[in-house]
């Protein structure tokens, strides 16, 4: 039997990661593109998908792990579509479709939290847990959930930087940069609200700051509502702004005092950074390959 490779691609607000992937811990080659338009960007992925093919050999199928939001509904005719997205002239852009268009095989797409969270729940930090979440914080917030291996999906996908949570008693004259609910986490904890109070990032930031405190107040707030509503068994932090040092802890000091004992599990245990370090999300295109 022949080996099976696959096409991933890692589609980010500000870089794609494409690669030949044959197992998650066989990446054959990766290239990196800027995220500028969607037809420079996604042009020059399948262009170097199509030159990786006559390199290693023929694809058995493509997994597509992208900002969103987007459509995922396959019987939708906007299946494949970002849809309504805060990044410039990315709305309502067809995806997948472009891909399927370009290679005629299968294509799995989903958000890249979604993503990278199938692939900590396979091959990561949440190996063994019936229930899993992997949340990135960087230039935006957003959430998936893995239950019993698959992505949590509703209408669409989960918005889990979108919640609304209660504001710091430091920090109530920050009105939030969300363009369309302003104070929720994303407005309030990603990277760019950081640096549109503080002028720069939270690692930056001496660690006497009260940035560093207010920041773990909101992603603890986050996971206590989390824990209220499904109880995860890890809830995997990465992101830009989880490479700052001591936040990890200081977010599971303040989970703690939040929760009050009342839910199960430590949070040194269950609040854990991703295993797959900068693999995640490429990874995360691999295992929507397999499963599609």
């Amino acid at each position: 039997m022949s080996e099976r490779l696959f096409g991933c691609i890692e589609a980010g607000g500000t870089k794609f990661v494409a690669g030949i992937v044959a197992a998650p811990d066989d990446i054959r080659e990766t290239a990196r593109f800027d995220t500028k338009s969607p037809d420079e960007t996604i042009g020059a992925t399948i262009a170097w998908l199509q030159e990786a093919v006559d390199r290693h050999g023929a694809l058995t199928a493509i997994g597509i792990a992208s900002f969103g939001p987007l459509e995922l509904d396959r019987r939708a005719t906007n299946w494949g579509h970002i849809t309504r997205t805060t990044k410039p002239g990315w709305s309502n852009c067809d995806f997948a479709g472009r891909v399927v268009r370009a290679f005629s095989l299968p294509v799995g797409f989903d958000t890249d939290v979604n993503g990278a969270a199938l692939a900590e729940s396979r091959w990561g930090a949440g190996r063994g847990q019936n229930m899993c979440v992997y949340i990135t914080i960087g230039t935006g917030i957003g959430g998936g959930a893995i239950v019993d291996g698959k992505p949590l999906h509703g209408l669409t996908h989960p918005e889990m930087g979108h919640i609304r949570p209660p504001r710091h008693p430091a920090d109530l004259d920050f009105a939030g940069i969300c363009p369309f609910h302003g104070d929720c986490l994303e407005g309030l904890a990603s990277g760019p609200a950081i640096k549109a109070r503080w002028g720069t990032s939270l690692s930056e930031l001496a660690p006497d700051h009260a940035a560093h405190d207010i920041i773990a107040w909101y992603l603890a707030q986050m996971v206590v509502t989390l824990q209220s509503i499904m109880e995860p068994g890890r809830v995997i932090l990465g992101g830009g702004v989880m490479g700052t040092p001591g936040l990890i802890g200081r977010v599971r000091e303040r989970t703690e005092f939040l929760g009050k004992g009342y839910f199960r599990g430590r949070a040194q245990d269950i609040i854990v950074p991703p295993a797959l370090g900068d693999k995640a999300g490429l990874l995360g295109g691999l295992a929507l390959a397999l499963d599609v």
